[in-house]
């Protein structure tokens, strides 16, 4: 039997049509999938998987409808206020990947002080991607390289270790298990570069359905799965 994933990547879908068939405002959807995110958070760290990276923020959500954005930049910061001090007790380190430098500067502040406090926390590690996509964050990683004044790369010379360690993720190892919710098969621009080799896993459950049994749902798909990353 393979071991546990030791990073797991959620693709957290579904809030607004959960919120629909219930003839409910999509805000309804939003702050009820901020429960099943604590409940993972929780899952994940008694099951002791080490990374749980979650999809909070495209840079494409800045296309939904202003009034929908700012309740879930609102609902972020409440979930960092909240959530923060049970956080920091369960011996949760917190990390942000994206762009924050266009987020408000009471989030970004918030968001600082979070990393920071639990920066020394040596039990699960909760990447949040927040105003995230993939293309972007390739984009940035070969601008650090451009910009460097040090640096001797040139064409030829570029590898795939120059652009992966000036990723967000550079010190965290590719994620085991992606999971997306909701029934959609796709990826969404979401962590393009270091899921080369990740294994998938859809299912139907709407993201605020999903809880700690869904997700040792998931866990026991990928266990059941050989990985050979690419070879025989």
């Amino acid at each position: 039997m393979k071991d546990m994933p030791r990073h797991i990547a959620i693709i957290m879908d579904g809030n607004g049509r959960w919120a629909q068939k219930k003839n409910l405002p999509r805000t309804v959807g939003h702050k009820k999938g901020v429960d099943s995110l604590r409940n993972t958070v929780k899952e994940a760290s008694s099951l002791s998987i080490d990374i749980l990276t979650v999809f909070a923020f495209s840079t494409e959500n800045w296309k939904r409808p202003a009034e929908e954005v700012s309740f879930l930049m609102k609902l972020l910061s409440e979930f960092i206020q909240k959530e923060l001090s049970e956080l920091h007790k369960n011996n949760v380190k917190i990390r942000v990947m994206g762009d924050l430098s266009v987020l408000n500067t009471g989030l970004q502040s918030k968001i600082n002080d979070a990393v920071m406090l639990t920066n020394t926390n040596t039990g699960l590690i909760l990447n949040i991607a927040l105003n995230y996509g993939g293309r972007h964050e390739i984009v940035r990683a070969v601008k650090k390289i451009l910009n460097e004044k040090s640096h001797s790369v040139d064409g030829e010379s570029l590898t795939e270790d120059h652009i992966n360690s000036r990723l967000d993720t550079f010190d965290l190892p590719d994620p085991d298990l992606l999971i997306r919710t909701s029934g959609e098969y796709r990826v969404s621009n979401f962590m393009i570069w270091q899921l080369a080799y990740t294994e998938f896993y859809f299912t139907d459950t709407l993201w605020p359905d999903f809880d700690g049994e869904e997700l040792k749902k998931a866990i026991k798909h990928y266990k059941a799965r050989s990985r050979r990353f690419g070879g025989l």
